[in-house]
């Protein structure tokens, strides 16, 4: 057998806990993707491109098509028009367009810094890239950023800071003040930025969400990493994409174009279209998901979870100390089998302890899972 590179990791939290929910016919609340469909322009697009003979070979960076869409749409949400040829490279899925991007800048022996809990993507490719994971810890339940912890982790080795806003698992936002205080703590060294912000059009913030592309110095420095997958209710479509300056696209394309080469063709056009003819779809995003999470906690009014606040993402967290003593793991096993529905323990992460009472709920679902589930969860 051959010495394994990841020796820690085995099957992941969101395929146990999917497993599990399927074995004992639970509502599935864990794994983050809608029980509904996407749009339907959508899909008789994709058929229209694969019956219209588009079904070779993309460029290596992207449908040209679907590149100028993005930086349309990009000048048009955060004020900053990307090059499409040089600063744009779209990628099968934003866990491709992470994995390319930590590759390309993390070099053996670099420093990482990353604010827990944090997706679970991360650190395996940190890992796999020679470089070594420092974790700040954020705590419920605001979440915030204490940046002089943030500053104590700072050193001569440190190469990238992972962010992520709107915030999966916590559903909190980054604001104008973090990313001031971001560039001031990084400016005089050689830091760079990879900015996870695939909840962009899912955030309940009056002012909208805020991208390190709308900063003119961190986008200088940053990787901006999106996905079409949360924004059109298509996760299966597996369509990504990032932005950068020139030199940083560049070397994050060497990585990719070993790693998938091009994401399929078809599905880059009918996204383009979908960009062009259809924004009316991501701007109304946060309306249609607001409408969800007001519905589900309201009907979780009455249970003896205590629903903490949600800015942005489709995921709920609830503090569930009121109604057992178990961990947060266990608690999970334990509703999936006995209560009837999946959902996702904080601490998975966490590398270090994270002794909270919180779980993680999905709420993209039609009004009658939440109903049902709800009412599940009220029993308690």
């Amino acid at each position: 057998m051959p010495q394994s590179k990841l020796p820690a990791l085995g099957t992941t939290i969101f395929t146990r806990m999917s497993a599990l929910a399927q074995q004992h016919n639970a509502i599935n609340l864990s794994q983050g993707f809608p029980d509904f469909d996407g749009p339907d322009y959508l899909k008789q697009r994709l058929a229209y491109h694969v019956n219209s003979g588009e079904n070779q070979y993309a460029p290596m960076i992207g449908a040209v098509p679907l590149r100028q869409a993005i930086a349309s749409k990009t000048q048009r949400l955060y004020g900053h028009l990307p090059d499409k040829d040089s600063e744009i490279t779209v990628t099968a899925g934003a866990t491709e367009a992470l994995f390319a991007a930590i590759t390309a800048l993390v070099r053996p022996g670099d420093e990482v810094i990353c604010f827990d809990p944090s997706y679970d993507s991360y650190g395996p490719a940190i890992t796999l890239a020679g470089g070594t994971i420092k974790r700040l810890t954020l705590q419920p339940p605001a979440f915030r950023i204490d940046w002089a912890a943030f500053n104590a982790l700072l050193s001569p080795q440190t190469r990238l800071v992972i962010i992520n806003t709107p915030h999966n698992p916590s559903a909190t936002l980054w604001q104008t003040e973090d990313y001031r205080a971001l560039w001031q703590a990084i400016a005089g060294q050689e830091i760079y930025v990879l900015s996870d912000e695939v909840y962009e059009h899912i955030c309940f913030d009056p002012q909208g969400h805020i991208s390190v592309l709308a900063h003119p110095e961190l986008r200088e420095r940053a990787v901006a990493v999106s996905s079409f997958g949360k924004t059109f209710h298509m996760t299966g479509w597996r369509v990504g994409y990032s932005i950068a300056p020139a030199a940083i696209s560049a070397e994050i394309r060497k990585v990719h174009q070993y790693l998938t080469f091009a994401v399929n063709t078809p599905t880059q056009l009918a996204l383009a279209d979908m960009l062009n003819t259809g924004p009316d779809h991501y701007l109304a995003l946060p309306a249609f998901y607001r409408e969800r999470r007001d519905h589900f906690v309201r009907s979780l009014a009455s249970s003896h979870f205590k629903i903490l606040p949600c800015e942005g993402t489709y995921f709920l967290l609830a503090d569930y100390s009121a109604i057992s003593d178990l961990n947060d793991v266990h608690f999970c096993e334990w509703l999936t089998i006995n209560a009837g529905v999946a959902a996702i323990p904080l601490s998975v992460f966490c590398a270090d302890n994270f002794p909270h009472k919180l779980i993680r709920l999905c709420f993209a679902k039609q009004q009658s899972t939440l109903d049902t589930a709800a009412e599940r969860l009220c029993r308690l």
